[in-house]
């Protein structure tokens, strides 16, 4: 599996495991957990999780899935609500997610998206669960190139280590100045539904004739030639979700994919990548 560094010099898997809707139906349990344990054993290491997902349920999942295996191979990842992202909620909330998760730590704790507390006293908030040993390294996610901006005239806004966004080819606003930004300031990306598994352009993006070829030439899945599109540069972190043991080896298999620069140039030429700043997507 390909592996992406993070700044503080921890490396991690290219493709990890989401799992949104994750935990949503009980009778799924068993194969759930089968799926984020055969993606484990695959190298898919990295697991991203959040309160809001079935507000612990998918958490507990997650938890039961990582039981046998040593805590200190795993990159746990979960996210706190906008709600909850202040000083009177998140230590609690924090809490929760790793009673949820059965773990002492998390790897990563996202700031979901923002909402009505100020951004500053989120970082605060954010900075202490570090200092206190309850996370490791804290992000935020659906933040775009302004809101990066100000979080890093923030007072610990430069301990920020990662972003996580909606990003796939059929979804490439974050190109622009995002991700440059990002490189420059040595800040991973995370790719979330990067099969476009619920935006409304699925339709159009697996069905067309340009993948379709692509995918033929690799002997691939549409679905892995867009996992292996989005990991290309060596610095994005996908996490598509999967529900069974089947797809996750699939997902898995896309890390292998090496596209050539004519697969790129055609891929480019039929999902181009914006020429001007334009609103952060998140479907």
């Amino acid at each position: 599996m390909k592996q992406v560094m993070l700044r503080n010099g921890i490396s991690v898997p290219a493709i990890g495991q989401g799992t949104w809707h994750i935990g949503d139906d009980p009778r799924m349990h068993d194969q759930e957990v089968e799926a984020l344990r055969t993606g484990i054993d695959s190298g898919m290491t990295l697991i991203d999780t959040a309160e809001l997902y079935g507000y612990g349920k998918s958490e507990s999942v997650v938890g039961d899935a990582i039981k046998p295996y040593d805590r200190s191979k795993l990159f746990i990842v979960s996210k706190v609500l906008p709600q909850n992202a202040g000083r009177k909620n998140m230590r609690r909330a924090c809490e929760t997610s790793l009673k949820y998760l059965g773990i002492d730590y998390l790897d990563l704790y996202l700031y979901h998206w923002r909402g009505s507390i100020p951004l500053s006293e989120t970082v605060e908030c954010l900075q202490e669960l570090k200092d206190s040993g309850l996370i490791r390294e804290w992000g935020v996610s659906n933040f775009d190139t302004r809101d990066m901006n100000e979080l890093a005239r923030l007072k610990y806004g430069e301990n920020c280590v990662a972003v996580q966004d909606l990003y796939h080819i059929g979804s490439r606003g974050t190109e622009y100045s995002l991700q440059p930004y990002l490189r420059k300031n040595n800040i991973a990306f995370m790719a979330y539904c990067p099969l476009a598994i619920n935006g409304t352009l699925r339709g159009g993006i697996i069905g067309n004739p340009v993948l379709q070829q692509v995918a033929a030439v690799h002997n691939a899945s549409v679905q892995q030639i867009m996992l292996a599109w989005a990991i290309r540069g060596g610095n994005v972190i996908a996490i598509p979700k999967s529900a069974t043991k089947e797809h996750t080896l699939q997902n898995a298999a896309a890390g292998d994919i090496a596209l050539t620069d004519e697969d790129l140039k055609i891929l480019d030429k039929a999902f181009p990548a914006p020429d001007r700043e334009v609103p952060l997507d998140v479907e």
